[in-house]
Parts: structure tokens; C-alpha cells; sequence
């Protein structure tokens, strides 16, 4: 069950030993705002101890969360990359190697570089085949009149986009669904099976990216794939293996993360039916409303960073070569900025989150796509499914990294095809 009907927060009987921002199973079931609601007043900085780890700073309001991500000379993402679990010294080599777990001014050459596939012109492009691709996801569960909203909806579009954009087959995109739930959702029992899975996934992953480069370097098309094959780095081209770690970032990041938004905010719109009948009847809402699911959800929990000397944040003396992870999902409900934070309002404006990174250099690339495949696919659905209902429980991936949904299953008036494709 997630929290999306609250509007208020008890945190009268929460204490900082209550707290474990690490423990998957609790973000299993519901995202714990009341936690985040008493950091924020109690303690916007706080170290939180780790078992298997050197422990960190949470940082958990929107200014200090937004002054981490900015400030790259003060707050590594390339010293120890900018997950919230430790790595073995291999596997952050390889890490480091991913434009993500970067810092100017070698990240600024890679965004360069990537920005060529994130144009205005590429993302129009795609505008077409986004609503084309939404039509036909429809077409295949309208005749049933019941579905599981993210299996069968959800995932469908990213994957599609995100398959265009790479150059990879149609028929090929299912792996890619498979490929991401396997890294991203290695604490969920439902996704992994061992505890190689995970980097199972990822040399799957690589073994496929290589094989398409190869295919791409003797055949380039349009896509942003072909492109990389193409394009040099100060006089270097980009090494099999980078090329590989490009696919595998923008894969996880092209899919998981709008997957998640577009089953959270179908939640979140199951718990406040009020706000579907207004934007059902008002379509013109559907820009703020685009903007407050992204606040709302907010797929990407955290993010860390590494102290590279020793600095003041919130009052408090962070030391060099300290773990530090700020906090998107408290961010995003920080009652200095946002009016009764834990309501769902699609009316909310300004509404200035930090979904997409809050600025700075690691601004999401594919902010503008993102917002146009959420928006294309509740045109959609209001379109043609908008009486859905919810029947059966809403089931939450078990990560403390991202907010994802599994499963939402839901019933419909069964209605015809349009034949998109």
C-alpha cells in the first residue's frame, strides 16, 4: 500500500533510532515520509550509520540536497560513484567509466558527446512514434478489459523508446526490460533468484552491446547508437567497453526510472480519484499535473556523493573523503518549499522539484523525453481507459534506491483496437 492519500504526517512518535534510510524492506512497503518529515525539522543533515559500510550524511531538504548535486568540486560523483552501496575497486574502475559517476571536466566532454542523441530535434523525432507506440500498448490488453498496469502498460514505452533511441530490434526490447529489473531491483526477491544476478544481467548486457556496436560500426543508421560509433572524444574514439557502459547506463535510466513514474503516478491517481476526474475534464492541466507526478513519485530516491575536503552543509562539519547522499525523495515534500507537501495536486505551480536533478551538470539528459512519453501516455489512457479501476494491491519493488512499483492490477470497460501498428 503506498502513502499517496495522505495530505499530513504524524512524526510525533518517530526517533532518529527509528531510522534506517538503508533498509529495503521498509521502502518495500511505503516510501517512509515520516522519517524524511522529522530529518527535515530535526536534522536536514544527518549521519546515518551502516552496517556493512562506512556510514553517511542523508541529506533530506531541497536547498542542501540541490547545493550537493551542484557543487562537483565539494562533492565528488566520480571518487566512489554515486550509489548508495560500496563497490569492490573493480567494479568502481568500471564504474567510473560511466558519464553518471563522472566530474567536469571529463563528464562535460561525455555529456557533449551523448547530448547528440537528447537534441530537440531527436526527441521531436520521436514524438510520432511515441503516440503510434502508446496506441498499439493499448491495443494489446483494450479487448480484455483487465491488465497489470506495469507489466503490461508501464513498461511498455520506455522500452520501446528507449529501443529506438539505442537502434535495438523491436523484438529485442523484453531483454532490456529483464536486463534492468535484475540490476536495479537486486534486493527484490521477485528479480533475483542469486547474488550474481545482478552482474549477470550487466555482462548480459555487455555481451549484447557489443555485438550491436559491431553491427552498427559496419552499418550505421539514425540512431543515437550509431552515432557514438561514429564520433571521437578529443581525437579518441570511445573504446568498445565505454560504448557498452553508455548502453547499459542509458538503458536502466531510459527505462526504469519512466516505468516507475507513470505505475507511481497511476497509483497515486487510484488513491486521489479526485485529481483524475480533474484532469480527465481538463485536459489543460495536464502540464502541472506532468510536473507534480514527477514530484510526487520521484522514481530516484538518492544519490551519492564523496566530500573531496573538508566543508560546512546545514550547520554541520562534513570531512573530507565523506560519504554523503542527498535525498530527492525528501526533497521533493520539503515544506519550506512546497505548500501541504505530502498532497497529491496536479494545480501545483510552481512546482520547482528536483526529479530530474535540480540542475547542475547531471541535470537529466532525457528530462524532455521523459516528460513527453508521460505525457503522450495519459493523453492515451484518458483517452481510452479512463474509467480503470484498481483490483488487487499495489506491490512495491524492495529498494532503497529506487521508488519503483511491480505490479497494479487493475480492470476496464474492454473497448476496440485502433490498429497503430
Amino acid at each position: 500500500m503506498s502513502d499517496a492519500g495522505q495530505t499530513e504526517l504524524d512524526i510525533s512518535g518517530v526517533d532518529f533510532s527509528d531510522i534506517n534510510l538503508l533498509d529495503s524492506t521498509v521502502f518495500a512497503e511505503r516510501v517512509p515520509h515520516e522519517w524524511f518529515a522529522f530529518l527535515r525539522k530535526n536534522a536536514p543533515v544527518w549521519w546515518q550509520e551502516e552496517e556493512n559500510g562506512p556510514g553517511f550524511w542523508a541529506v533530506t531538504t531541497l536547498a542542501e540536497a540541490t547545493q550537493v548535486n551542484r557543487d562537483y568540486e565539494h562533492f565528488s560523483s566520480a571518487r566512489k560513484a554515486t550509489y548508495l552501496w560500496e563497490m569492490s575497486e573493480d567494479d568502481l574502475a568500471q564504474q567510473q567509466l560511466v558519464m553518471l559517476n563522472m566530474d567536469p571536466p571529463l563528464h562535460t566532454r561525455y555529456r557533449r558527446l551523448v547530448n547528440k542523441g537528447f537534441t530537440p530535434r531527436m526527441v521531436n523525432q520521436l514524438h510520432e512514434r511515441i503516440h503510434v507506440a502508446t496506441d498499439s500498448i493499448i491495443d494489446q490488453v483494450i479487448e480484455k478489459g483487465s491488465a497489470d498496469f506495469v507489466t503490461d502498460i508501464a513498461a511498455e514505452l520506455p522500452l520501446v523508446v528507449i529501443a529506438e533511441l539505442l537502434g535495438v530490434p523491436n523484438e529485442d526490447r523484453h531483454r532490456m526490460f529483464d536486463w534492468s529489473n535484475r540490476m536495479i531491483g537486486s534486493d527484490d526477491p521477485e528479480y533475483q533468484t542469486a547474488g550474481e544476478a545482478a552482474q549477470m544481467a550487466s555482462m548480459e548486457l555487455y555481451a549484447y552491446a557489443s555485438e550491436l556496436f559491431s553491427k552498427k560500426r559496419l552499418d550505421p543508421h539514425d540512431d543515437l547508437m550509431s552515432v557514438l560509433t561514429q564520433v571521437d572524444i578529443e581525437g579518441e574514439q570511445l573504446s568498445s567497453f565505454e560504448l557498452e557502459l553508455f548502453f547499459l547506463l542509458l538503458t536502466v535510466a531510459g527505462n526504469e526510472t519512466t516505468r516507475n513514474l507513470i505505475s507511481g503516478a497511476m497509483a497515486a491517481f487510484f488513491e486521489n480519484p479526485d485529481q483524475w476526474e480533474l484532469l480527465r475534464n481538463d485536459r489543460s492541466l495536464l502540464p502541472d499535473a506532468v510536473e507534480e507526478m514527477l514530484r510526487y513519485v520521484t522514481p530516484v530516491m538518492n544519490f551519492r556523493r564523496q566530500s573531496t575536503s573538508e566543508f560546512e552543509l546545514g550547520g554541520l562539519k562534513i570531512e573530507a573523503d565523506s560519504k554523503v547522499v542527498f535525498f530527492h525523495i525528501s526533497a521533493n515534500r520539503d515544506e519550506k518549499v512546497f505548500a501541504n507537501p505530502q498532497k497529491f495536486d496536479i494545480t501545483r505551480n510552481p512546482n520547482p522539484h528536483m526529479a530530474f536533478g535540480g540542475g547542475g551538470p547531471h541535470f537529466c539528459l532525457g528530462a524532455n523525453l521523459a516528460r513527453m512519453e508521460i505525457r503522450v501516455m495519459f493523453e492515451h489512457l484518458l483517452d481510452r481507459m479512463p474509467d480503470m479501476e484498481l483490483t488487487g494491491d499495489v506491490q512495491r519493488l524492495q529498494s532503497a534506491f529506487i521508488s519503483g512499483v511491480k505490479h497494479i492490477p487493475i480492470s476496464f470497460p474492454a473497448g476496440p483496437t485502433v490498429n497503430a501498428e
